[in-house]
């Protein structure tokens, strides 16, 4: 007979592994970095302590190590690829992201819902029939590089088509757990694929904590997008 492993379905969080330990429990230790699977050029990752470690499992595996310790705490996963000089955010900057952001989320649902294998059962039919509408709308304005006038003339215009968009990212990221709340952590992976494209994006997602408790809700989510108080809706999170 074989062994039951006690680690089988015992979840531990990044940066750690399961043991067993004598009277066969299961608990989390720290991996060893060197246990990380190798590591690829593009598997770079940059943390917060401006550090590029070869990947987020090294990242995370010494962060686990660091445990305890102020450096611990603060060190995170910044971005993807090797650690480089991010320019400063300007006040006019950070005005334009919100209207980069919201085409390009509804780009991203446009190419989730035209017919391709990859993306196969992406949407769930409810999403399906909302991104249908917008789809299928001929003033939906196509994806391309725009100018900033014109992405604000046609939220203006064509208003309604952004307003399930920022819901749909809202409820993406909104996964561990799944409270109506965003967290640092549940930020993170968006923020560290686009930060080296949108150096904006650090300072745009602490703006939209107003009142800094470290907590996005979905009202101020929507706020940060320009989606009108009425339109700001829990049954759009499906």
């Amino acid at each position: 007979l074989h062994m039951h492993d006690p680690c089988m379905n015992f979840q531990c969080k990044r940066g750690h592994i399961c043991k067993a330990d004598q009277q066969g429990k299961p608990h989390c230790v720290c991996q060893d970095p060197v246990t990380c699977p190798p590591a690829k050029p593009l598997d770079q990752a940059c943390g917060t302590d401006n550090q590029t470690y070869a990947s987020s499992c090294h990242l995370f595996a010494t962060k686990c190590r660091l445990e305890g310790t102020k450096k611990g705490h603060q060190l995170q996963l910044d971005y993807f690829g090797a650690c480089k000089s991010i320019p400063t955010c300007t006040d006019f900057e950070v005005a334009q992201f919100p209207l980069r952001m919201r085409d390009w989320l509804k780009n991203i649902l446009m190419q989730l819902y035209e017919p391709n294998p990859k993306h196969a059962g992406y949407l769930n039919e409810k999403q399906r029939s909302k991104v249908k509408k917008i789809y299928l709308d001929e003033k939906r304005l196509l994806a391309g590089d725009h100018p900033i006038e014109l992405l604000l003339r046609d939220f203006k215009k064509n208003y309604h088509m952004y307003v399930y968009p920022v819901h749909w990212q809202f409820n993406e990221l909104d996964q561990h757990p799944t409270d109506r709340v965003l967290t640092h952590s549940e930020l993170a992976p968006l923020r560290a694929s686009l930060v080296p494209m949108e150096h904006c994006i650090t300072r745009f997602f602490e703006e939209c904590d107003p009142n800094k408790d470290k907590h996005i809700t979905l009202k101020e989510w929507g706020h940060c997008f320009g989606i009108k108080e009425e339109d700001i809706d829990e049954n759009l999170l499906f």
